[in-house]
């Protein structure tokens, strides 16, 4: 998850879609506009980053949610588990996600079914042999399940992550915890698995913490573009301070329309389809 960043899939806002925002949970009605420029921006940050950008052409209908293209899909060295969303007004996405991936020339693996629920905002990659997958509300037992029958060879950890607010809101085990090196993280690890702390401990991972008056603002939510590279909501400026005093280069964005108002931060938006080797 923290190799050079080569092909992403990013789904633009679609204006009539995010009329739909106080139906799907969002804080806030977001300006379509400048949505749209904000995103078009976050696209450029991550082609000058050295990415290929596919956009997804394939209509989600109304939903604002689809943005976050991170989540309907699993992406493994030979293809994409397409998952079925835990929030059931994103269960249009699996077919969503199944054309995207199509028309990026991702093949399509398996598709999880009834009654079997997962979001990839809760599966976090350690290495290439090693997933940690967080039990949530959106990602239930029959879900992880599946995970374990069609990732055979992978050790799936499993982790019971808090209740947080309530099933009406996202609590992702990435809402918590980002990689940015094979030997350096980023975390609020007041709310992280002991399991985890002490995996990432074992194996000699750094982990730099956030502070907790910005977990709320996705300040745990960055994505690697490369090695110690790190795209970030703008505002999270102690967050930005200890990532750079640990050495790593950070690249932000404005997101007030696109991240804030939806809960979805740069991981969410981008479904990461090859990095290098």
């Amino acid at each position: 998850m923290t190799a050079p960043l080569q092909r992403v899939l990013v789904r633009a806002p679609d204006p009539a879609a995010l009329a739909g925002w106080r139906e799907y949970g969002w804080r806030a009605e977001p300006d379509a506009a400048r949505a749209l420029r904000e995103h078009e921006a976050l696209c450029r940050i991550l082609a000058e980053a050295g990415a290929q950008v596919i956009v997804g052409a394939e209509d989600a209908g109304p939903n604002p949610d689809a943005i976050y293209a991170h989540d309907p899909s699993l992406v493994t060295d030979r293809g994409a588990i397409v998952l079925r969303p835990g929030k059931e007004g994103r269960r249009g996405e699996a077919r969503v996600a199944v054309a995207d991936l199509q028309q990026a020339g991702v093949p399509v693996l398996a598709q999880l079914e009834a009654p079997a629920t997962a979001e990839a905002g809760d599966a976090v990659w350690l290495d290439p042999a090693t997933l940690l997958v967080g039990r949530t509300y959106r990602t239930n037992d029959s879900g992880i399940a599946a995970l374990r029958r069609l990732l055979s060879g992978v050790e799936i950890v499993e982790l019971d992550l808090p209740h947080g607010a309530g099933p009406g809101t996202v609590v992702h085990l990435m809402s918590f915890l980002s990689l940015l090196a094979d030997d350096l993280a980023l975390a609020y690890l007041p709310l992280l698995p002991i399991r985890v702390v002490e995996l990432l401990r074992d194996r000699d991972i750094r982990v730099v913490e956030v502070p907790g008056e910005e977990l709320e603002t996705m300040g745990p939510n960055v994505l690697a573009l490369a090695p110690r590279v790190a795209l970030a909501l703008a505002g999270n400026d102690e967050t930005r301070r200890r990532l750079e005093r640990a050495g790593v280069e950070v690249l932000v964005y404005e997101g007030e329309e696109i991240s804030r108002k939806g809960d979805g931060g740069p991981t969410c938006l981008t479904r990461p389809l090859l990095r290098s080797p």
